[in-house]
């Protein structure tokens, strides 16, 4: 028997499945109140009316209980799952890549020979790794502290860019970023003259790279990360600055070196850079990696960290977006995406928490939709401290939410690739 031939059709089978379980529409359950509090924290939205907060406010699909779920999860923790499904899902965003003009298979190749590696990924003295760090993620059983994480972050954020925008194919990556730029722009993002931005769960520094270049008035631009690996590659990249094959080059994308960029091994949580240093503080597509406790000790070191009147900029998964909700909605489907993502779950869960935070310790919050399934937020470090208010209840915990019309729709349409394609027709 070819039990490989059988093994390979698994997903799709259970995709099938999938669908099956699918409901018809998306359950909205309104809210009727303007205040929500959650964990003792409290936080208004602001919003025209009473009935536009209850209609963009709905309630996020929630996954199913009870014996079907019991069921997928055992399989998520099962040597099926992690023999089989998670390489495979490896593979389709190996084939996504591919089918889009990402040249993952050469690129890969071409990194791997641009050590030495071996010995370099060491950890500072002081440093340790928190428990959540060590799970398995994106298919890596290291997850992200070993080589093959670090060599193929980079490949990897092409071929997410190309199931985010697919018309722009091997561009796809750059039409994300910059949807999120304009959404930050939109929001009213300051960087000063002469100012430092820290970059936390900078990864190989596509995003501190990106900050760089986007804001030359910033003197400093320092990226930090746990995984040595991943900082060293990073660090590696900018010495070699090479190409991209659009310009006949070895790598995915042509990188420029900028002496401003510091790329540090350490943990984001504990930064050890001094208080009131910084002028803005980017967290990008990091949260959903987290439970949401380490979410929320992140956004406290990003409010040591930052001068009075610096902000806190925060992209992310938004959960509340009807794209996510529909997937999330079906466990079997949600099952597929998150067997690689841990705290996936718990991050969707915990967003109201996490934001609700933030409106509790910042001010001047905004929210908007930046693509059909992704959110920017802006938050500023208060000039005064609520310790220093004499009436606390002056600081108004609001979050300008803009993410949804007056219509209830979602401000953005969503161009994503559905689960089971790898490339627009």
């Amino acid at each position: 028997m070819n039990w490989h031939r059988y093994v390979s059709l698994l997903p799709f089978i259970l995709l099938s499945v999938a669908q099956a379980f699918q409901p018809l529409s998306i359950r909205q359950v309104m809210r009727s109140r303007s205040h929500q509090a959650y964990h003792g924290y409290q936080m208004t939205y602001a919003s025209r009316t009473e009935e536009e907060f209850e209609t963009r406010e709905a309630n996020r699909a929630q996954p199913r209980t009870g014996l079907a779920q019991s069921l997928l999860n055992f399989a998520l923790s099962s040597p099926l799952w992690k023999y089989v499904l998670v390489p495979q899902a490896r593979a389709n965003i190996v084939k996504t890549a591919e089918s889009n003009g990402v040249r993952w298979n050469e690129a890969l190749e071409w990194i791997k020979v641009q050590g030495p590696w071996d010995g370099q990924d060491k950890m500072p003295s002081g440093v340790d790794y928190p428990e959540y760090y060590l799970k398995p993620f994106h298919a890596y059983e290291e997850g992200n502290i070993n080589w093959g994480a670090a060599w193929e972050q980079e490949l990897a954020g092409r071929a997410v860019g190309a199931r985010n925008f697919p018309e722009y194919g091997p561009n796809g990556e750059d039409a994300f970023r910059s949807a999120f730029d304009e959404a930050l722009d939109e929001l009213g993002s300051v960087v000063p003259q002469d100012s430092t931005i820290v970059d936390l769960g900078c990864g190989t520094g596509t995003s501190t790279r990106r900050l760089a270049e986007r804001y030359s008035q910033a003197k400093n631009i320092i990226g930090i990360d746990l995984s040595p690996n991943m900082v060293v590659v990073g660090k590696r990249l900018l010495e070699l600055a090479p190409k991209g094959v659009d310009e006949g080059g070895p790598w995915v994308t042509t990188i420029q070196p900028d002496d401003r960029i510091e790329l540090k091994i350490g943990d984001a949580a504990s930064t050890g850079l001094p208080d009131s240093s910084a002028d803005v503080v980017n967290i990008g597509l990091v949260v959903h990696e987290l439970p949401t406790a380490a979410s929320i000790t992140l956004c406290e070191e990003a409010h040591r960290i930052l001068k009075p009147g610096g902000q806190l900029w925060l992209t992310e998964m938004d959960f509340d977006s009807p794209a996510f909700a529909a997937q999330r909605s079906n466990p079997l489907l949600f099952s597929l995406i998150r067997s690689t993502e841990p705290f996936l779950d718990e991050y969707a869960d915990g967003c109201a928490d996490l934001r609700a935070y933030i409106a509790e310790t910042y001010q001047d919050v905004k929210i908007c939709a930046a693509t059909g399934r992704h959110y920017a937020l802006i938050a500023t470090k208060p000039i005064e401290s609520r310790n220093d208010v004499a009436d606390a209840s002056q600081m108004d915990n609001i979050i300008d939410d803009r993410r949804f019309d007056a219509d209830g729709s979602y401000a953005v349409a969503d161009t994503h690739l559905k689960t089971w394609e790898t490339k627009k027709n």
